[in-house]
């Protein structure tokens, strides 16, 4: 029996710059048997509208915290609120995991969210199971745990709330201002030595902002909510993500003087990765955006990439190898030491405090 024809995708060919969009197309979805391909024949077709509305689902997971083994990173579990991501980063290494909800990685993942209900209530029950060995967590290893439906669905904050009951440690990577709701949580967690907190910097440049990364806060909101951060006595570090060749790597040593005046102590960067669907992605961004230069761009990537795209394996997938990829590094290395910025830093973050928190049942005893 045939496969049934999926509906038509208006966006699944490019139409060109979205206001407020990362993504100018939807790819297909790789986990489909069938797909549809755009073909003008000629006839009228109904104009695409230019803004496009967030659509948000519920989910109920099975577990609330996430597990890696992965050596490129520096925590084994993350708890992730919401998937998709209303950011729109278009260089988003997240986006092919909405493939698995039978969504595309495009534009789907910017504007079609899924929040996840009772994550803290399945936090709370996998914190007091006899064998839990505490360890940081981090906030969040996909998706941006202060992206805008946070400040509607508050998951990020009771989340903080129970590690905070627990004496729990965790760290926490953001590009919004919206962490500063949160403020005097962090702070609490800090006085204690169980946070770190992460912003994510990458151009100071308004206009590459705005097309880069639609959605986040702008470069001057970013410093900032470190500086804010900084001054309430909570660890904070900025991290350069990522390094973009011939479109941003040329800010490297203005953002870590930038961050370093706002109050950061470490600072760390990683090089653009291009997986599955975000490889296209990119490259119609590049094509919308720096035609000029977007076969320069892809030259060094590749060069940085064994000649690829995209080099997924262990110790090489977040900062790439070659000629260019050594400049960074040199670069990178001689500005944090001269502003005095660790590189990486001991998270310093306390295990020992630690107490599994009541259960669920326990708190209406």
């Amino acid at each position: 029996m045939s496969s049934p024809i999926p509906p038509r995708d208006p966006y699944a060919a490019s139409p060109g710059p979205l206001k407020g969009r990362g993504a100018t197309f939807n790819p297909h979805n790789r986990f489909q048997p069938s797909h549809t391909e755009a073909f003008d024949d000629g006839w009228w077709q109904e104009a695409l509208p230019q803004r496009i509305p967030i659509q948000i689902q519920h989910e109920t997971p099975r577990s609330a915290l996430s597990w890696n083994h992965s050596p490129d990173l520096g925590f084994d579990r993350s708890l992730n609120p919401y998937r998709g991501c209303e950011h729109g980063c278009i260089y988003c290494y997240a986006r092919p995991s909405h493939a698995y909800w039978d969504l595309s990685p495009g534009i789907d993942f910017e504007t079609r969210l899924i929040a996840k209900q009772g994550m803290a209530a399945r936090l709370r029950e996998e914190l007091c199971k006899p064998g839990y060995r505490c360890q940081p967590i981090n906030l969040s290893g996909n998706t941006d745990c202060y992206q805008p439906i946070e400040a509607e669905y508050g998951t990020t904050r009771e989340l903080l709330t129970l590690l905070l009951e627990c004496h729990h440690p965790v760290t926490l990577v953001t590009k919004s201002a919206l962490i500063l709701r949160d403020r005097e949580l962090l702070a609490a967690l800090a006085e204690k030595r169980l946070v770190r907190v992460f912003i994510s910097l990458t151009s100071l440049d308004n206009e590459l902002k705005r097309t880069l990364e639609p959605r986040t806060a702008s470069p001057a909101a970013r410093l900032k909510t470190l500086r804010k951060l900084a001054a309430a006595d909570i660890p904070v570090g900025a991290l350069l993500a990522p390094v973009i060749p011939a479109i941003n790597d040329h800010e490297i040593e203005t953002l870590l003087e930038r961050a370093a005046d706002a109050g950061a102590t470490s600072a760390s960067w990683t090089l653009l990765r291009l997986p599955h669907e975000v490889a296209p992605l990119f490259e119609a961004w590049l094509e919308a955006h720096y035609p000029e230069r977007a076969g320069k761009v892809m030259s060094l990537i590749r060069q940085s990439r064994g000649g690829t795209s995209n080099d997924s394996r262990f110790g090489h997938r977040m900062r790439g190898e070659g000629i260019f990829v050594d400049m960074i590094e040199q670069r990178f290395r001689r500005a944090a030491s001269r502003l005095g910025l660790q590189r990486r830093p001991d998270q310093g973050l306390d295990t020992r405090l630690f107490r599994p928190p009541h259960r669920q049942q326990d708190l209406f005893l």
